[in-house]
């Protein structure tokens, strides 16, 4: 979705909104609306929308209200971005091509302003390629956001924004994709299309590449799919510092559990287990897209787990590249033996300062958490503090979980030096001692396990139904506060 921005002269689209304030409704407003309003009960809370019609040059006008809340207000980022994603859910099909948000009069700020502008942008993104049968009245309609009378440096927090944004968006899309669509080599391809031209520096590795550097952990997952295995390694050098950030994403693109099947149930959904990868990929666009002062390493494990006659079998015992051994009693824990050689690859080559990690690991994850919390598991206190930082600001918020010697050694095995799966309790909290294993002495180090937020059954306040783009604004956030500040 454009946007654009004009001066309050200059000729507005037939559909223009007011943002109105908790309780405050404007003064200047024609009575019939005032009324109208007081009637329906629209009183300005965040994400309230009121419509009405009122004559005026050049014909009716359709004038919305949109409440952002109270000015005092702890969630005020993630208010004004709640009213504008409810502007654009009210009208995206409305038959309107064109809304302007007058910010005449609403005492925002420059960044504020630009929230405003970021949920009309988000809630705007649906995934409507292969629809061929859609009406006119199903069609998004609503195509441009022209920002009227907008603060001093809304312009310019915007250009940050919409960075961001294309970012969400680009890692909807790669989530949303079906598994015949988005395999590892497309994933692969389309990431250098996206960001080619951004500055980003990319780097792939093959099946032979992989395994000459004795990726067996990886490559017994992907040994049962036709689909050739990808390390997808994309670098932004944004700054010159003595050590880069690792940004890590599991990218299995589609997962039937192996010869652990998965239930039919559901299955489908499992298009979307390459949801840390497509997050680190948007982080990567967006970093670039906004010039971020920032070294990142971004790296994406892609493979896709099938149970055919070559497939891994419960039972067996693979090297990982650390040298390591793991018996693999779960062929469907595949995501952290994908994990745990693109996090020793990453280490070896870049020998980062900081690793995070970001999987739709497990789905014990979403029994604690459920939809509301991405999981968090590090081994620094002081890095833990700056995520749960991030995550408040953004919205993308996480809970932290323990991590102990307790935990750890319900994963050693009698015959390797780890199995890939411990008792049926505290499954996310052994799939992240599994994961420690692998991290060099002195590198901090976050797991997240973001299983329950990579995709929604039902709207959220800047989504549809669908991919949700969860860990794009926690990363880049992340950058914000702690690289860049």
């Amino acid at each position: 979705m454009k946007v654009v921005f004009r001066t309050a002269d200059a000729p507005l689209p037939r559909l223009v909104a007011r943002l109105v304030a908790q309780d405050a409704l404007p003064a200047d407003l024609d009575a019939v609306v005032r009324e109208g309003a007081a009637a329906a009960r629209f009183s300005g809370k965040a994400g309230q929308t009121f419509e009405a019609f009122v004559a005026g040059e050049g014909g009716v006008k359709r004038l919305a209200l949109a409440g952002i809340g109270k000015a005092d207000s702890e969630d005020r980022a993630a208010n004004l971005e709640k009213a504008g994603a409810a502007l654009t859910a009210k009208y995206l099909t409305s038959g309107e091509s064109a809304l302007a948000i007058d910010f005449t009069g609403s005492g925002l700020t420059g960044a504020q302003a630009a929230s405003v502008l970021f949920g009309a942008r988000l809630r705007g993104w649906r995934h409507d390629v292969y629809r061929t049968k859609l009406t006119d009245e199903q069609k998004p309609s609503l195509a441009e956001i022209v920002a009227v009378a907008a603060p001093e440096g809304t312009a310019a927090a915007w250009e940050i924004e919409s960075a961001l944004a294309e970012g969400i968006e680009f890692t909807r899309e790669l989530v949303a994709e079906p598994a015949n669509v988005i395999y590892p080599e497309s994933f692969v391809e389309r990431c250098k299309a996206r960001l080619e031209g951004t500055g980003v520096e990319i780097l792939v590795l093959g099946l032979k590449e992989m395994t000459e550097l004795g990726m067996g952990a990886l490559l017994g997952v992907a040994q049962g799919s036709v689909r050739e295995p990808k390390l997808l390694a994309m670098r932004w050098k944004g700054a010159d510092v003595a050590k880069p950030t690792a940004f890590v994403g599991k990218g299995v693109t589609f997962d039937t559990g192996g010869i652990s099947i998965k239930p039919a149930a559901g299955m489908e959904d499992m298009k979307w287990d390459m949801g840390g990868a497509g997050a680190v990929a948007g982080t990567m666009l967006a970093l670039a897209k906004r010039k971020a002062k920032a070294d990142i390493i971004g790296v994406c494990g892609l493979v896709e787990n099938m149970p055919d006659g070559n497939a891994q079998r419960p039972g067996d015992v693979v090297t990982s590249m650390s040298g390591q051994t793991v018996e693999v009693i779960n062929t469907d824990a595949e995501g952290r033996l994908v994990l745990c050689d693109a996090l020793t690859w990453v280490q070896k080559e870049y020998a980062p300062a900081t690793v995070i990690d970001l999987a739709t690991l497990t789905g014990a994850i979403i029994v604690s958490l459920g939809n509301e919390y991405g999981g968090m598991f590090t081994n620094d206190d002081a890095l833990a503090a700056k995520l749960d930082a991030a995550g408040k600001t953004c919205g993308d918020k996480l809970w932290r979980f323990p991590l102990g010697a307790a935990y750890d050694k319900l994963i050693d095995s009698p015959i390797a030096d780890m199995k890939n799966v411990g008792p049926r309790y505290g499954g996310s909290i052994t799939a992240a001692q599994f994961l420690q294993r692998y991290i060099d002495k002195g590198v901090a180090w976050a797991h997240l396990d973001i299983a329950g937020m990579v995709w929604a059954d039902k709207p959220g306040q800047t989504w549809d139904k669908g991919a949700t783009g969860y860990g794009v604004r926690l990363l880049d956030q992340y950058v914000r506060t702690v690289l860049e500040a």
